[in-house]
Parts: C-alpha cells; sequence; structure tokens
C-alpha cells in the first residue's frame, strides 16, 4: 500500500537516509559548494519543521518504506512593488535511488500541487541546480517554467 503523509518524528531516519543522497548528487555536481558528507538540518531542526505548519513535508511510503520527501514552506509576499500572495516554495523534493522510475516523483508533486491549491497559494516555486540536469528535466515535465534566473561568477582568488 502507498500512502502520502506530513512527516513525523518516526520519519526522522528515512529523512535523513534521502538528504544524504541528495548531499551527494549536489556534491558530484558542485562540489566547490557542497561539502562531501555532512547534515543539512540536525535532528532538532527537521522535528521543528515537521511540527511547523508553515514547512509541511510529505513523504512518500510504499508498505511502510519512506521512498521519497517533499520538503515544502508556505511564503507571504507584498511590499512596494510586489503583489500580495502566498507561494508555496518547494525546497527539496527526493525520490530514494532504488525507487525512481517508478512515479513517486509525479505523486508527491501532484500533492503538492494539490496541498498548494488547498491553501489559496498563487503559484508552486522551486530552485534546481544547473548540475543536477535530471530534476531540472522533471520538473519540466510537471509543468513547470523558469520563473527567474539566478547566475554567479567565481572569482579567481576564490579558487
Amino acid at each position: 500500500m502507498t500512502t502520502i503523509r506530513k512527516a513525523e518524528p518516526r520519519d526522522l531516519n528515512a529523512v535523513n537516509r534521502l538528504l544524504r543522497q541528495v548531499l551527494k548528487i549536489h556534491h558530484d555536481g558542485r562540489p566547490d559548494l557542497f561539502n562531501e558528507t555532512g547534515k543539512k538540518y540536525t535532528d532538532a531542526e527537521l522535528l521543528a519543521i515537521f511540527a511547523h505548519p508553515d514547512t509541511p513535508v510529505f513523504v512518500y511510503e510504499k508498505d511502510g518504506v519512506v521512498q521519497g520527501y517533499a520538503f515544502c514552506a508556505l511564503q507571504r509576499q507584498g511590499s512596494g512593488s510586489l503583489r500580495e500572495l502566498t507561494t508555496l516554495y518547494v525546497d527539496d523534493i527526493c525520490v530514494d535511488a532504488d525507487a525512481r522510475g517508478q512515479h513517486v516523483g509525479t505523486a508527491l508533486f501532484q500533492h503538492v500541487k494539490a496541498f498548494a491549491r488547498e491553501r489559496g497559494c498563487y503559484n508552486v516555486t522551486l530552485h534546481v541546480w544547473d548540475c543536477n540536469p535530471g530534476a531540472r528535466a522533471f520538473y519540466e515535465s510537471m509543468g513547470l517554467h523558469p520563473q527567474f534566473t539566478s547566475m554567479e561568477l567565481i572569482c579567481e582568488q576564490a579558487l
């Protein structure tokens, strides 16, 4: 049986396992920015994220095993020249390497879109690293389009 639900404290180890997979992808693509080992969040930070209503984390579970997650954050804007609206920002989606190609990511993203609509969000946004073309292709297949482009220049002295 499969289900998508909000992450709970019992999911801590599974989420940490998937976060390590994401770190490896990012480190392989940009070792100048991402450490080879480490954690994006401490366990205490993860538990706080799980508990906060504005930072839902959804897990895809099949037969009692977490095979993917989607970290989200409700963001509100509206000052100066920006219209007032709520965005659901997807901070991270990960599908376990052993479950890729089984439509886990699609199911998670469909769940995220439904959640955003239920909350009255104007849009769903995310960032994707250029060093991860598979993720970019996936997001494009889900109907996402570039909203803006972030560019960088690496200073020679930093090399």
